[in-house]
């Protein structure tokens, strides 16, 4: 913060009364991202009034959405006020700029009374009382903005990079699945050893290459079938009728045969899933063998022209043939999805302590194994989103369709999740394959009655680190696809139905970004460690002043190096990742919709909070791990990391469905969430999650582990 705020609030708030607009924006915009309180609310009112003056209406409406939302009801009305004239379809020019009347503009002392002049349409800002203004919560506003009736057709696709990409995944999967495979085959043999009686299986000591590649193989070109039997199994999945298409969208039926028509491709066969979660996927092997399956809850709660957007993004996926491979992936890991599920149902049917125990681990060890064969595809489930949004508005002309499907998809994903208190078990096992990640639409999805869209999609637009804050992601953040698709729309000479910012100069974080990957960045200087102690040893070897060649012949100590570099990492890391959290100072769940706003936010900045709410997520043994731990306050849902101490008798998964309180820290990244520092219910139960202890112990085993391997050689 600087030393001198309100001098530097003042010559920003000069230059934009002597109409220097650029001087005025540079300065009031470093005031507001380096304060806080009253003073950054006045540079952002400030900043409106720049913007609206230097004819940058988007940046100004989206800054009067975010200041809609302020707790003060003066600032709230005028934001308000001043939105209505900024998206007026033909505002009249602004000319004037009425005086500040006040430099104390917003305090707790200093009520205001902020107006719009409607002379000149200019903000009028005067001190004094005001009408209070509601508190009626604010409700999902849609611009229902409209579609292309001509459009030119976009830049052909180069798809290379998608192919490569299916490629690349299929090796990922095959590699991951062998290796798991030597290690259970070796582990059968080294227990049937130590047996009496027993022999080890020889074929177990045989190389699996050839028979999983042919496996794989054979799945893929029987993937269509095999899946449907699953599917209709597990999830009781129906044939969904033509009839039945054309009373929910008699567009999407056109689009669907129309466009296959064009291609000469037979119609894919259409499948419906009893979910409410608005859902929808594509599996196949061919065009022709390909099935485009949607959720009852999309049916039900997408408009007719989303719904054939959304067939038409499914219709992408064809064209691109990017469906084999995710085909596959989704062939492998639902059967094993599907043990998870067993395992934690048996669990909690177990009554004896030994039992159970024996179930949470073996669903614990399934679930890490579903998660570790995903993981194979998700660079390739987020590159293949960006094609086929673009294929979906190139389909219909439709990219607000489209953004509104996406959208209400978030918001009808966060409000299954919300009625049924868990995150259900086909949403989770599907979502590489879902048009919108679930992990993405529990806070987003649930706090859009109480925000806007632009300001909570700020973050995904602007954070200039975003790009390296979603690499574990599933899908890409959902304010990039709808920026997108918002210039697809403006290319097209249509509104679109969302002002979300192109691009803004945010000022570069690189200390605190250096700090949030520390643990990452000291494995490579590990190395260069490494090679460092390498040039010096051979050095003191041929000037014979030290004979400790023999010793590092192995090259052994350069994975200690990378452990060393690793845990030292961590340590620099673990203090501003988890600061005290003073009870005065923590923040509340009114105040969420400002904080996820924030588009400067990192992890690092650890923001103390203190949520009253009810814990929900799935009980017993399906929520071992803590996989599936929410917080639902007043405003929103938010994810919860928990890390339990060891033997530990309560746990939160014991406590779902209760009314808590949740310390610990908010991290703003692609999907928000909180680290939990203590779980407290009304009745005085506290549950401790120990994430620094942890940490530390990480950090130490790491540091301990590489000095071994480095002093040993």
């Amino acid at each position: 913060m600087p030393s001198h705020p309100i001098p530097t609030l003042n010559t920003g708030l000069t230059a934009l009364k002597q109409g220097d607009y650029q001087t005025a924006t540079a300065i009031l915009e470093a005031v507001a991202l380096e304060t806080s309180g009253a003073i950054r609310l006045q540079a952002q009112i400030g900043l409106v009034v720049a913007y609206a003056r230097s004819k940058d209406v988007a940046k100004a409406i989206t800054l009067c959405t975010l200041l809609s939302q302020s707790d003060s009801p003066q600032v709230k009305q005028w934001a308000d006020q001043s939105l209505l004239h900024l998206t007026k379809p033909h505002k009249t020019k602004v000319t004037e700029f009425a005086p500040w009347e006040n430099e104390n503009l917003i305090t707790d002392s200093h009520p205001v009374n902020l107006r719009w002049s409607e002379e000149g349409n200019s903000p009028r800002l005067k001190p004094g009382g005001g009408e209070q203004g509601n508190n009626t919560k604010p409700t999902i506003h849609w611009r229902l903005a409209g579609r292309a009736k001509e459009w030119q057709p976009l830049q052909q696709l180069n798809l290379v990079p998608l192919w490569l990409l299916q490629a690349g995944t299929f090796v990922a999967l095959f590699w991951v699945m062998r290796e798991l495979l030597v290690l259970v085959m070796r582990l059968v043999n080294d227990i049937l050893v130590k047996l009496p009686f027993l022999e080890p299986i020889q074929l177990f000591y045989a190389n699996p290459t050839n028979f999983l590649l042919i496996v794989l193989f054979l799945l893929m070109g029987l993937s269509p079938w095999i899946l449907d039997g699953l599917l209709k199994a597990f999830y009781d999945q129906r044939k969904l009728t033509k009839e039945v298409l054309n009373t929910r969208s008699q567009e999407a039926a056109r689009v669907i045969q129309r466009y296959c028509q064009q291609r000469g491709w037979r119609q894919p066969k259409l499948k419906v899933l009893p979910l409410a979660s608005p859902i929808a996927f594509t599996y196949g092997n061919l065009p022709r063998n390909a099935r485009i399956v949607v959720s009852q809850g999309l049916l039900d709660q997408l408009a007719e022209d989303e719904i054939a957007a959304i067939y038409a993004h499914e219709l992408g996926h064809i064209t691109n043939w990017d469906f084999v491979v995710l085909s596959l992936v989704l062939l492998v890991t639902i059967p094993i999805y599907r043990q998870y599920q067993q395992f934690s149902l048996w669990g909690d049917k177990r009554s004896q302590s030994l039992g159970r125990r024996l179930m949470q681990l073996l669903a614990s060890c399934a679930y890490g194994v579903w998660c570790l064969l995903t993981g194979t595809a998700l660079p390739n489930s987020q590159l293949r989103v960006y094609y086929c949004d673009r294929r979906s508005s190139e389909i219909t002309g439709n990219p607000n369709g489209l953004v509104r499907a996406i959208l209400k998809i978030t918001i009808g994903i966060a409000s299954d999740i919300q009625k049924e208190e868990k995150t259900s078990y086909p949403l989770e096992s599907l979502n590489i394959v879902s048009p919108v990640s679930y992990q993405q639409s529990i806070c987003g999805g649930s706090i859009a009655r109480y925000t806007t869209f632009e300001s909570f999609l700020m973050w995904d637009c602007l954070n200039p680190y975003r790009w390296w804050l979603t690499l574990n992601n599933s899908h890409p953040l959902i304010g990039l696809r709808l920026q997108r698709l918002s210039s697809i729309a403006r290319y097209w000479h249509i509104e679109p139905e969302l002002n979300l910012l192109s691009s803004q100069s945010l000022i570069q974080r690189h200390q605190s970004f250096f700090l949030q990957i520390a643990p990452f960045v000291g494995i490579p200087l590990g190395f260069v460690f490494a090679v460092f102690i390498w040039l010096a040893w051979q050095l003191a070897f041929q000037l014979k002043f030290l004979n400790l060649k023999w010793i590092y012949d192995n090259w052994s100590f350069i994975t200690g190096c990378l452990l060393i570099g690793f845990s030292i990492g961590i340590l620099i890391r673990v203090n501003y990742f988890f600061p005290p959290i003073k009870p005065a100072s923590a923040q509340t769940d009114e105040r969420l919709p400002d904080l996820l706003a924030n588009p400067t936010l990192l992890p690092i900045d650890s923001i103390g909070v203190r949520i009253v709410g009810k814990l929900i997520g799935r009980q017993g043994t399906g929520n071992c791990l803590g996989q599936d731990l929410i917080i639902q306050s007043n405003t929103s849902l938010v994810k919860l990391h928990h890390i339990p101490f060891l033997f530990q008798k309560v746990n939160p998964q014991d406590l779902i469905g209760r009314q808590v309180i949740v310390t610990g820290w908010l991290r703003r990244g692609a999907t928000p969430w909180i680290d939990i520092q203590t779980l407290q219910t009304q009745s005085g139960k506290t549950i401790h999650s120990p994430h620094p202890i942890w940490s530390t112990v990480v950090a130490v085993a790491c540091l301990a582990w590489g000095a071994y391997i480095l002093l040993k050689g």
